[in-house]
């Protein structure tokens, strides 16, 4: 045990002699040398501690953070759906907008039409006033020839050979005038009852008609012509061994002023009228020319 202790203590003296890079460290500076050792570790030991506080509160402020994030993620995108809501419904307006616009264009279009169709007619309207009021500022006598010219395009008769007896005319060896004596219309007066001629009063198509009635027998036909100025135009005839006949006909004609129109019964037969009136000769102004 004295050996080990006097072993220690030489090697203590040994160290304490030893020169380090040429230096000689004393146990001073030995002692020095393990004061500064530990204030250095301490020193790291603060800092370590510091780091890793840094680093714990830097962890807790991004645990803190990374909610607040998603948070306005998911608010933006119910945002972003909200719009793309709205933008559809504003497209929608838009496109129901161009419609009714488009609908509002074709029914301006259709009321100009209807504006310009009521302008032309307004004109038209104007135009016929202004004529009759031309036509109102005529003289006396233009009124009167006016009023000549009309009552003579109202033109019409209707007359049948007897009155109220019963005769039989004919017959004769040659071509006869007949005279219509009982006039039954004569608007106009242009038929004479006492010739038994018509006179055309204006030039126009007339229409007449020629109805006759006769005793049957073998050998005595009836039949009645219709003249103008002379010329035979149609012939109404009827044959037969029988009770008694009967044969109508017509035609129209274009009549100059003063033309003449009349029938004349058939050479060789005979015609018979009564109060029925059977026997008749009619006529009427289509229109003129």
């Amino acid at each position: 045990m004295k050996t080990c202790g006097a072993l220690l203590v030489l090697l203590c003296g040994c160290l304490a002699e030893t020169q380090l890079g040429g230096e000689t460290i004393s146990e001073n500076d030995i002692t020095q040398q393990g004061h500064y050792g530990e204030a250095e570790t301490r020193e790291n030991e603060v800092m370590g501690a510091a780091q890793r506080t840094e680093a714990a509160d830097a962890a807790s402020t991004q645990q803190t953070c990374q909610p607040d994030i998603h948070t306005v993620l998911r608010e933006m995108s119910s945002l972003m759906a909200e719009q793309r809501v709205e933008l559809r419904y504003t497209k929608t307006q838009v496109e129901a907008m161009e419609t009714r616009l488009r609908a509002s264009e074709k029914t301006v279009e259709e009321q100009r039409a209807v504006i310009q169709e009521l302008k032309e007619k307004q004109e038209e309207q104007a135009a016929a006033v202004r004529a009759v009021g031309g036509r109102v500022n005529l003289t006396g006598s233009q009124v009167e020839e006016l009023r000549r010219e009309r009552e003579e395009r109202r033109v019409a008769f209707s007359a049948s050979l007897v009155a109220s007896e019963d005769v039989t005319t004919g017959p004769f060896n040659t071509h006869t005038n007949l005279v219509y004596r009982h006039v039954l219309t004569n608007i106009g007066n242009a038929y004479n009852p006492n010739t038994g001629a018509f006179t055309a009063p204006v030039r126009g198509v007339y229409y007449f008609d020629v109805f006759v009635f006769g005793n049957g027998h073998a050998s005595t036909p009836t039949g009645v012509s219709l003249h103008k100025n002379g010329e035979h135009v149609v012939l109404a005839y009827s044959a037969g061994n029988v009770y008694h006949v009967a044969a109508s006909n017509g035609a129209s004609l274009l009549l100059e002023v003063g033309d003449v129109v009349y029938l004349k019964l058939w050479h060789h037969t005979w015609v018979r009228d009564n109060p029925d009136h059977h026997t008749t000769f009619s006529g009427h102004l289509l229109f003129t020319m």
